[in-house]
């Protein structure tokens, strides 16, 4: 059976808040050097999937800049198919911005039939996990199914943030409510699909053609498909999985990181995360600075008299001296400046902390600061604030940011 894999990566991510501000949601920085699309990419390359479609939309550029010809991923082939972006586009007839995920398969049909697939595996590029996809086709195989689904059991008072689905005793999903307000269950649906190709494309021509449709998979393709008795099952899938669709989410997958056993193992031989990787030169750590339960990213500078506790660096950050960086995720060459304090935070590329500031607290809410902002000297910001990318001095009215304020800059795009 020849399958094809299309991931859905144009999320506008609006719950990272100003993470993806500059950026689409697969793009984010993940685990120091990667993006969270790798985990995907990473997962069909691992699988034998070498003929995959990639779908953005939102910021595409960050994204499209990353994958590039798909080298990283052995996925910069033409014969076995490699790796498309594609991106929406104007005809004479019916295009235009995606509707909804199932619009933005239906609207590049076309182009998935190029390679006459048999399947067609719909993937979220915003997801953290490593699934061996052909353990689910030989699952899909096995129950001669239209459509498989994989699940996962996640806490009760969590489901209602995702379609929660009811099965028989031999898998066949019975029922599927998208993000109801009182679960009936704990099983969720984790946003991957393997679809028949000729079932994928009569149920999107048919759901494109209903004006009541808002054209997603969890609002309307699977509960229709359920209710109208197509052979759907679901995949029970055990290994870690996160869906970092908010900034706890993914501050707590990298905290996971950092667990003496950690859940998802990233030093694995057997299943690489394969990415595209700068040219740094190795870490540089001084023989007073302190470091404890962190993963330090090539490129990191950590100076005499430094504190790094159970954080996560990217490439390139530079903590000076008297600096200390606790429980936080710092992306690629921020700089914290010597006597500032970082703790429970989540720092943007490029930030210059500036001496003697204070950024959040180990309790209470997370704090965030977007790309390229440059926080002065003695700058205090509550645990909860934030502050939107490009911010610089001439943007502050205090020296303090209370916490639920999110201050941005005052300049216009232009002048940025």
């Amino acid at each position: 059976m020849k399958t094809k894999a299309v991931i859905l990566a144009g999320g506008v991510g609006s719950r990272l808040g100003v993470l993806t501000e500059k950026r689409t949601k697969p793009a984010v920085p993940f685990a120091g050097k990667y993006r969270i699309i790798d985990f995907t990419l990473s997962n069909c390359v691992n699988s034998g999937l070498f003929d995959v479609m990639v779908l953005a939309q939102y910021r595409p550029h960050s994204l499209i800049e990353h994958i590039g010809a798909g080298g990283p991923w052995d996925l910069n082939r033409d014969f076995t198919g490699g790796v498309r972006i594609y991106t929406p586009y104007q005809t004479r007839g019916d295009s235009g911005w995606y509707l909804g995920t199932a619009d933005a398969v239906q609207q590049n049909f076309t182009f998935i039939k190029h390679s006459n697939p048999d399947q067609v595996l719909i993937l979220s590029g915003d997801h953290i996990y490593t699934m061996d996809y052909d353990m689910m086709r030989a699952f899909h195989a096995d129950h001669q199914a239209d459509v498989t689904l994989a699940t996962f059991r996640v806490p009760l008072d969590e489901a209602s943030r995702f379609g929660v689905v009811g099965v028989e005793g031999d898998y066949r999903v019975t029922s599927f409510v998208e993000k109801p307000a009182e679960p009936p269950s704990n099983l969720v649906n984790m946003g991957v699909y393997l679809f028949e190709r000729e079932v994928l494309d009569q149920v999107l021509w048919e759901d494109h053609q209903r004006a009541d449709s808002s054209h997603d998979f969890g609002k309307d393709i699977l509960p229709r498909l359920v209710a109208e008795g197509a052979r759907v099952f679901a995949f029970p899938y055990t290994g870690y999985w996160v869906d970092v669709g908010t900034v706890e989410a993914y501050w707590r997958a990298h905290m996971d990181l950092l667990l003496p056993d950690p859940p998802l193992q990233l030093h694995s031989r057997d299943w690489v995360i394969h990415t595209r990787t700068e040219e740094r030169p190795p870490a540089r750590i001084a023989a007073a600075a302190d470091i404890a339960e962190s993963m330090i990213s090539d490129g990191c500078l950590i100076h005499s008299g430094a504190v790094v506790e159970r954080s996560v660096l990217s490439p390139g950050v530079v903590v000076e001296s008297g600096a200390v960086v606790r429980e936080s995720v710092v992306l690629t060459d921020a700089v914290i400046r010597a006597g500032a304090v970082v703790e429970r935070a989540v720092l943007d590329k490029n930030v210059r902390v500036g001496p003697g500031a204070r950024i959040g607290a180990v309790r209470g809410p997370l704090t965030l600061v977007g790309k390229n902002s440059v926080l002065p000297p003695g700058l205090c910001m509550e645990a909860g604030s934030g502050l939107g990318p490009d911010v610089i001095a001439e943007d502050f009215v205090s020296a303090c940011i209370r916490s639920g304020e999110i201050l941005r800059t005052r300049r216009k795009p232009y002048e940025i």
